[in-house]
């Protein structure tokens, strides 16, 4: 197949740290909330096997902000989500999907409490923005809703602990998983939390000038020096292995909450309303109908996946593959499959469907065991 060339026009809003990006020799990109997303810099098994071993930085500007602050903020916030957020103490994250009145997912963010009333959502691929300034203007409230100059730049990898505290200090080390700290790097503000679309471990430095994105990047980069570290992005196997899913891939907006798997982030019972609480409750009285599912299929590695693939059962079609790649790790390719609930439990035995090929394939539990 010949290469597809992405055009990066005034319309696709740059990163702060794209020059030092592309000077790494980026090799291609995704769009991701109307920017780029670096895709890979070598080859996605090379940087995987890298990520395990030593430590990233990743560009993930793209991971946009939408702040929430002013006296209501947290109405508002607990609005559009079945998570309860009041327990979430100042400097804390927590993922919370976001679900509409129908309990349908409309993204799944880290939501970080910056102040009682203050609050970043960050999101996904999706244009949550529109939505909550919707939702906040229709309802009245004494709130404020916009993007602010924020931009993440992520250290990943079992290594990360040890560039950062080469930078700041050991007392890095010392950042509780979903928490966060207000430091300076580089001689600007930043927030450093504890979190990262990997399971390697790392940091997210959330940059609240633009301008300083470069210096931000070079104090990093050159920190992490003899620490082997290489320029990255979110690596598809790497998020496999760990149970990852993408939003947008994975899970769009015609997927229900509930058949997404997220129950251990909701607490459907909270005290205040939320908008999915009457769907939700309904689809529990009539039952899910689909879930969510780890899928393995073992045979040496399949071809890259555009679309869906499909999944049957005693040759009906039960479902479909939305991401799949070969794990070293388990050596065997895994997958994430939306099925019929009659299907989806560990053990369950199907048929993968790729490209007029039959692959005998196994739901697995979300350790990917039986």
């Amino acid at each position: 197949m010949n290469p597809v060339e992405l055009v990066l026009s005034r319309r696709l809003r740059m990163t702060p740290f794209e020059t030092r990006v592309r000077e790494q020799g980026v090799k291609s990109y995704t769009v991701y909330n109307h920017m780029v997303l670096p895709v890979n810099f070598s080859s996605t098994l090379e940087e995987y096997l890298h990520l395990c071993e030593h430590v990233q930085l990743w560009d993930v500007a793209a991971e946009r902000q939408v702040e929430v602050v002013g006296p209501d903020a947290l109405e508002l916030v607990e609005l559009i989500t079945p998570r309860h957020i009041a327990p979430c103490e100042v400097g804390q994250c927590v993922y919370a999907p976001l679900a509409d009145e129908e309990g349908l997912v409309i993204n799944d963010p880290i939501i970080i409490r910056l102040a009682h009333d203050r609050f970043w959502i960050s999101i996904a691929d999706s244009d949550v923005l529109l939505w909550v300034k919707g939702i906040a203007w229709g309802r009245g409230l004494n709130v404020r809703v916009f993007e602010p100059d924020v931009s993440p730049l992520a250290v990943q990898g079992p290594k990360a602990d040890d560039v950062m505290a080469d930078l700041l200090g050991e007392s890095v080390r010392d950042i509780k998983f979903f928490r966060f700290i207000e430091t300076t790097i580089a001689n600007t503000d930043v927030v450093l939390a504890r979190s990262g679309w990997s399971g390697q471990g790392g940091f997210e430095i959330y940059l609240q000038k633009s301008a300083d994105g470069v210096a931000l990047w070079d104090a990093v980069w050159e920190a992490g020096q003899k620490h082997h570290i290489r320029p990255g992005a979110p690596n598809l196997i790497e998020r496999l292995e760990t149970g990852l899913k993408s939003y947008g891939s994975d899970m769009t907006q015609e997927d229900s909450v509930l058949e997404c798997a997220f129950e251990r982030y909701l607490h459907l019972d909270k005290p205040v309303p939320y908008m999915a609480k009457d769907a939700i409750e309904k689809q529990l009285e009539q039952g899910v109908k689909r879930r969510l599912s780890n899928v393995m299929i073992e045979s040496s590695p399949l071809p890259p996946l555009r679309g869906l693939w499909d999944v049957c059962c005693d040759g009906q079609l039960v479902g479909q593959v939305s991401s799949c790649a070969y794990s070293p790790k388990y050596e065997a390719n895994l997958a994430f499959a939306m099925l019929s609930q009659e299907v989806s439990n560990a053990g369950s035995q199907l048929t993968l469907m790729v490209d007029g090929q039959e692959y005998p394939a196994t739901v697995k539990d979300d350790r990917w065991k039986s």
